[in-house]
């Protein structure tokens, strides 16, 4: 039988995520220090684990609503008021996903058509290009440099604006180059998506793990006439190191919550009952450990940063998330050929920018989410590896 003839067309052009084709080879691989899998290296805090373990314990094993438990979705509605600055009604208006990649997935596929396009910004995560291709859309990426430290430009937006446009989908802090949006260009895709008549979705995961606190996290949802055009998409796996909880939410206006409820439903039916209980113990209880997390984060940044640009790899210094993605251009290597030979000769695995993107190619993702020892073991490597070239 030809299985290939078989796979649908549009999966079928997909490709392997990059991230995790590269790190099937670090598999197996003694003494390897990681810079790779953007994962938070500090355990899930103990009140929010033990939060889990209580509700197992009350036997509280059930299904819930297709939306989520309402204490949770009140809890969202309240963190999201206090941190985003946008009010969002409880009952209607947020729904609980399994993890934010669900909530992605569903957004696009509750509003596009086969053939509407899709704005979005490279370098990006992996999976928004095969995303809006699942859901029979067309991607089109608009090109970030880091000239403008990766920020996503009014004027290229709205260049490639067509009649087919639908979406402009951004991610602030940026998967993988950590850069952050000033708010005028945030203004001004705001005004692109009014005059167009254009849907926003906002990844906003790694909107906690901001460092620069005289300019703090600024959602597009909570500027001008935004809101009614806006889905905000966040979670808990970076802010509060709850990866394996697989816990997400999106908040957007009743009828665009009802149609992604529909295909979650179908789908998925609900998000696991322990997740949703630590969740609400995490937005309840856990700013003081997320605050922790993140000066950690901050002082590994500036180690990092640093190093690498003593060694000779020009890094900007990224507003958020816990990524630096250094220009490795000078060497004379590709990112791929870079970034494999690090692993052969120095066991140090990074992901190619390349993974990200053609406009990644030439860069270097480095996850900081590691160790500080591991860190400075790591950058020693690098150095040693260039010196060498």
């Amino acid at each position: 039988m030809d299985y290939q003839a078989k796979i649908a067309t549009n999966v079928a052009s997909i490709p392997r995520s990059g991230i995790r084709d590269f790190f099937e080879l670090v598999q197996g691989r003694d003494d390897v220090i990681s810079l790779g899998v953007g994962e938070p290296d500090f355990v899930t805090p103990w009140h929010i684990r033990e939060a889990a373990i209580y509700s197992l314990e009350k036997g509280q094993t059930t299904y819930t609503s297709n939306l989520g438990l309402l204490s949770l979705r009140k809890s969202i509605s309240r963190y999201v008021e206090d941190f985003f600055k946008v009010s969002y009604d409880a009952p209607t208006e947020v729904l609980v996903t399994v993890g934010v990649s669900e909530a992605i997935d569903i957004a696009l596929r509750a509003l596009l058509n086969p053939g509407d396009e899709v704005i979005y910004h490279e370098p990006c995560y992996v999976s928004y290009s095969p995303s809006i291709v699942m859901a029979h859309g067309v991607p089109v990426g608009v090109v970030t440099t880091k000239e403008d430290e990766f920020s996503l430009k009014p004027e290229k937006v709205a260049a490639a604006i067509t009649p087919r446009t639908r979406i402009i989908f951004i991610n602030f802090p940026t998967n993988p180059t950590g850069a952050c949006a000033s708010r005028a260009d945030l203004e001004g895709i705001a005004k692109l998506a009014i005059e167009h008549d254009l849907i926003v979705m906002t990844d906003e995961i790694y909107s906690e793990l901001r460092y620069d606190e005289e300019e703090p996290h600024l959602s597009i949802a909570s500027l001008p006439g935004m809101k009614e055009r806006t889905i905000l998409l966040h979670g808990f796996s970076k802010a509060f190191a709850m990866t394996g909880f697989r816990l997400g939410y999106a908040c957007a206006p009743q009828p665009i919550i009802e149609a992604m409820m529909k295909i979650h439903q179908y789908a998925m039916l609900c998000a696991p009952i322990m997740s949703q209980n630590a969740a609400i113990e995490a937005l309840e209880n856990g700013q003081p450990a997320m605050i922790a997390m993140r000066n950690s984060y901050h002082q590994r940044r500036d180690f990092l940063v640093k190093r690498l640009n003593e060694i000779g790899l020009d890094c900007h210094t990224p507003g958020g998330a816990f990524y630096v993605f250094p220009d490795i251009r000078s060497t004379g290597l590709s990112s791929k050929e870079f970034a494999m030979r690090l692993l052969e000769e120095e066991n140090v695995a990074c992901v190619p920018g390349s993974a990200f993107g053609p406009s990644g190619e030439g860069f270097l993702r480095c996850c900081y989410a590691t160790a500080f020892d591991d860190i400075r073991t790591a950058t020693d490597r690098i150095e040693r590896f260039v010196g060498r070239l």
